[in-house]
């Protein structure tokens, strides 16, 4: 498990970390304990990956097309 706080992850990052969560607890060759806290850190990241594809989800919705198929009414994108 990563260091980094699940608030700070890109979705990328979270995703990773959860597939390596499911992966151990599907194995079940892990403590009770640790399978605890497994679950309680996949349960952060899922809801960290939900939240950054919700805001992907706002930003894409944001976009319109002209008559011609032109994007407009764009706002810059934080590519962070």
């Amino acid at each position: 498990m990563s260091d980094t706080p699940v608030s700070e992850m890109s979705f990328e990052a979270a995703m990773q970390e959860l597939e390596q969560v499911v992966g151990k607890l599907e194995r079940g060759d892990v403590a009770l304990e640790e399978s605890i806290t497994l679950y309680e850190r996949g349960a952060e990241l899922k809801k960290r990956c939900e939240a950054k594809l919700k805001e992907a989800e706002e930003k894409v919705a944001a976009i319109t097309l002209d008559s011609e198929g032109t994007p407009n009414g764009t706002t810059p994108v934080d590519a962070g």
